[in-house]
């Protein structure tokens, strides 16, 4: 299997590295393979793909879609590094409001999976940083919601104090405050 798969905190986020293979004319590796994640229990079929360019300093999120539009991402960095948050938005999860970060880069190429009833956001930690999220349901705008980057109820540590916000994302409300309609 060309991945490793390693559960994290909350168990339902899934870091997973892929094999490299590299050779004096640069590498190859898969970044995505049905079976190996059906093997794995990550069983989703992938609708749509995005792609963000960040500088340094951006923080993108947390952002989320509720039902019945929900969203599970894969997500990676493509070129530099990015801090990546997902919090906990399940009612009745053990982890409900808990939240997990971690560090991807492009010379690792590895990737979260963040199942459908998290928030997930981050931080560019270089310049020119490129993500992609590989999506489990189209985008639509009228269930996009979100939550404050400094949510002091969940007390993620970003490492920053003034990142670069998209307007919308500078008024997004607290956790207490949103809209959440997901069961664990």
């Amino acid at each position: 299997m060309p991945f490793k798969f390693t559960k994290l905190k909350i168990p339902d986020i899934v870091y997973i590295e892929p094999q490299i293979f590299g050779d004096s004319r640069g590498y190859f590796l898969e970044t995505y393979k049905y079976a190996d994640f059906i093997e794995y229990g990550i069983g989703i079929n992938f609708f749509q793909d995005n792609f963000s360019k960040s500088k340094k300093g951006v923080l993108r999120g947390l952002h989320y879609q509720i039902n019945p539009h929900a969203q599970a991402k894969l997500v990676s960095c493509v070129k530099g590094k990015v801090l990546d948050i997902a919090v906990d938005l399940r009612e009745r999860s053990p982890y409900y409001g808990k939240w997990v970060k971690h560090i991807l880069t492009s010379d690792k190429r590895d990737m979260l999976y963040i199942p459908k009833g998290f928030a997930h956001g981050f931080l560019a930690l270089s310049e020119d940083t490129e993500f992609s999220y590989k999506v489990a349901g189209v985008y639509v705008p009228q269930f996009s919601r979100g939550i404050i980057w400094n949510d002091p109820d969940l007390g993620i540590d970003w490492g920053i104090d003034n990142p670069i916000l998209s307007d919308k994302d500078k008024v997004l409300p607290r956790l207490k405050d949103a809209e959440c309609n997901f069961v664990y």
